[in-house]
């Protein structure tokens, strides 16, 4: 069939989607997707909340629901949201099927053909997919051990505003970042909306793994949207809390702005579920949520632990690698080495990553693959690193 519009060609296969199937076989290690685990959630429990709901409201919540998502949703978010300093009204709170429906808004409105977004270099490969769908070129900020720098922004958008080329926002996901792990210490947050205010560019938060940091006892960086609350539009999302399955995500921005994404999303979904929504709440509502999500943390947490020390023992000082604080990734570098087709020499050994290369929209080659540690067994992920090595050699 021909006759497709040249955007068309931008809809690509995520490395991830591609070796799913691969990934599947019970004979491969797959450290490629950042699935959480669901592993202690009450199954029980759960069914008991969704049979109560259909019992209780069932002809409410299997109708069509509003495009403003459910008014509990919305309580729920700001409260969430309070939890990491922002202090919002339900009126900023757009409910979504996903936080990823958040990012493709948030490109359709503001962005045109030719257009530039700043993003972390390497960065989310859902992110690239989105913005390549509406024709805009990807601009990288190299990042570092601490995350993005904010002079390098400035120098970035600097020389963009030389070429005069329109940047509509930075895109960031600034703690526990995929791929990398790094999280942005609180004194580069500011530094980084200031930079972006300063130069009328809006921020772009993804923040799917806020929540998991492994040291529950220390204090959460601020979110940036609670440092520029009128700059910085917040994705969130129930994937990595609760379930990804039930695709309930969020975005917070300012209140004529969420309604411009409420009539957008409208446009293509009509509204998000009610069922999944109402659930969501009744589950993170529950007293057993916050007992089953740091159990869930510790278990993350012992993932990571598990992954650097095969690193160390496979690869020692042939590698280097970041050191989450949270979230499901850490990054591996080979200095000096060309991975060239990582991905198939990986599958060959019995592992699957998703190859540096693929973080970036430039078409850069990489010398690093990302490796997810939240969905494996500490005995698989070393079997897996050990795969990896044999791969690499």
């Amino acid at each position: 069939m021909t006759g497709f519009a040249d955007r068309a060609s931008e809809f690509r296969p995520s490395p991830v989607r591609t070796v799913f199937e691969t990934a599947l076989d019970p004979a491969v290690v797959s450290l490629a997707g950042g699935n959480p685990d669901l592993s202690l959630l009450p199954g029980g429990s759960i069914a008991d909340l969704a049979s109560s709901l259909l019992a209780d409201r069932g002809p409410e919540i299997l109708q069509y629901g509003s495009g403003a998502g459910t008014e509990s949703l919305r309580a729920l978010v700001v409260e969430l949201m309070a939890r990491r300093g922002s202090a919002i009204t339900q009126a900023e709170v757009q409910p979504l099927a996903g936080s990823q429906a958040g990012l493709d808004l948030v490109t359709k409105l503001y962005c045109n053909p030719r257009d530039v977004v700043l993003a972390e270099g390497p960065t989310y490969v859902g992110a690239l997919g989105v913005f390549g769908s509406y024709e805009v070129e990807v601009r990288h900020v190299d990042i570092d051990r601490e995350g993005l720098d904010p002079d390098e922004v400035a120098r970035a958008l600097d020389q963009l505003a030389a070429e005069g080329r329109r940047v509509p926002f930075l895109y960031t996901v600034p703690t526990h970042q995929n791929p990398t792990g790094v999280t942005l210490p609180a004194e580069r947050r500011r530094a980084l909306v200031e930079v972006c205010a300063s130069r009328g560019v809006l921020v772009v938060e993804d923040d799917p793994y806020g929540m998991l940091g492994f040291d529950r006892s220390a204090a959460a960086a601020p979110t940036l949207h609670s440092l520029d609350p009128e700059n910085v539009i917040h994705l969130g999302s129930a994937s990595k809390i609760f379930s990804p399955g039930l695709r309930v995500g969020w975005a917070v921005a300012p209140a004529q702005v969420r309604a411009r994404m409420q009539i957008a999303a409208e446009a293509v979904l009509i509204h998000p579920s009610v069922l999944s929504q109402e659930l969501t709440v009744a589950w993170l509502g529950s007293p057993q949520w916050p007992v089953v999500l740091d159990e869930t943390i510790a278990l993350y947490r012992e993932r990571a632990e598990a992954a650097t020390a095969a690193l160390a023992a496979h690869l020692g000082d042939r590698a280097e690698w970041t050191e989450p604080s949270g979230g499901f990734f850490t990054w591996v570098r080979f200095p000096g080495t060309e991975l060239g087709d990582i991905l198939r020499r990986g599958i060959a050994e019995g592992v699957v990553i998703v190859p540096g290369a693929a973080c970036y929209a430039d078409g850069r080659s990489s010398d690093a693959v990302r490796v997810a540690y939240s969905g494996v067994s500490p005995e698989r992920i070393d079997e897996g690193i050990r795969r990896l090595t044999a791969a690499v050699r």
